[in-house]
């Protein structure tokens, strides 16, 4: 749940890489998937990056004046 429909299709595309993977036991198979697209057998690690004090977002602060 979350992450939005981006998300959850990819979810799926990687349960399924996986499920395949499991059931064939090819290796034949590993490799094509991991020349295709590795992001379906390892995932993406980047994640949200969280918010902090300070601005509305992340990274984006207010302008300062020093005048």
């Amino acid at each position: 749940s979350g992450g939005g429909f981006m998300g959850q299709a990819e979810a799926v595309r990687i349960a399924i890489a996986k499920c395949l993977l499991k059931w064939t036991k090819s290796t034949r198979l590993r490799t094509a998937l991991r020349d295709y697209d590795r992001t379906m057998i390892a995932g993406d690690p980047r994640r949200k990056e969280p918010k902090k004090f300070g601005g509305p977002s992340a990274r984006a602060r207010g302008q300062k004046s020093y005048r």
